[in-house]
């Protein structure tokens, strides 16, 4: 099985805008997706953490 690795920038794109200052903003406060840092300091978000971080945000916007 193969998993899928978005950057910031991709997960910036499905979040419609959110700005990368946000985005890392989210990560000092730990409310942000599971990232892995790659070694040359990149980050890298799995889909399918991603994609259970959104549901567990919509869950809680119902």
């Amino acid at each position: 099985m193969r998993v899928e690795l978005l950057t910031v920038e991709q997960i910036l794109d499905e979040l419609n805008g959110v700005s990368r200052r946000t985005f890392y903003r989210w990560r000092e406060l730990g409310i942000a997706p599971r990232c892995i840092k790659l070694p040359n300091g990149e980050l890298r978000i799995e889909r399918t953490d991603f994609e259970a971080w959104l549901a567990s945000h919509r869950e809680a916007a119902a």
